[in-house]
């Protein structure tokens, strides 16, 4: 079962890590946040291998959709067919608006899209509504 306390951000935008680290400081109860760069090292800390045999299951994930180095859809399609991860929420967060994105993320069952807003105070208030999951 997730800890209540965990969230991974799959991010390889320092920028943007950091502003979700700022959105959830504040949160009570308090989350630690754990991150992961690309697909690659997200699936290893998920499958708790390697470097990260004793990683926790985040109660949340928050997905980039445009990771540059890996296939985000791919990432998610293994999250989701994966029977230990199914159920451990996934936010993609992306700058895309595009409908086919959009459609493409639900159908590989994302449980939420949202869109990165340009402005600090909108990021910040995104990021932590999706955190109610």
């Amino acid at each position: 079962m997730p800890s209540e306390r965990n969230i991974l951000i799959i991010e390889d935008n320092p920028g943007d890590v950091r502003l979700m680290r700022e959105a959830l400081r504040d949160l009570k109860p308090g989350v630690e946040i754990h991150v992961a760069s690309d697909g690659e090292e997200a699936l290893l800390f998920l499958q708790q291998a390697g470097k990260y045999s004793n990683a926790p299951r985040p109660r949340l994930i928050f997905l980039d959709f445009n990771l540059p180095k890996s296939d985000s859809r791919e990432l998610l399609r293994q999250i989701k067919n994966d029977e230990r991860l199914r159920l451990i929420p996934l936010a993609v967060l992306t700058s895309s608006d595009a409908d086919k994105d959009v459609r493409e993320a639900y159908e590989l069952h994302a449980n939420c899209y949202l869109r990165k807003p340009v402005d600090l105070d909108g990021f910040i208030g995104t990021i932590r509504e999706a955190t109610r999951f």
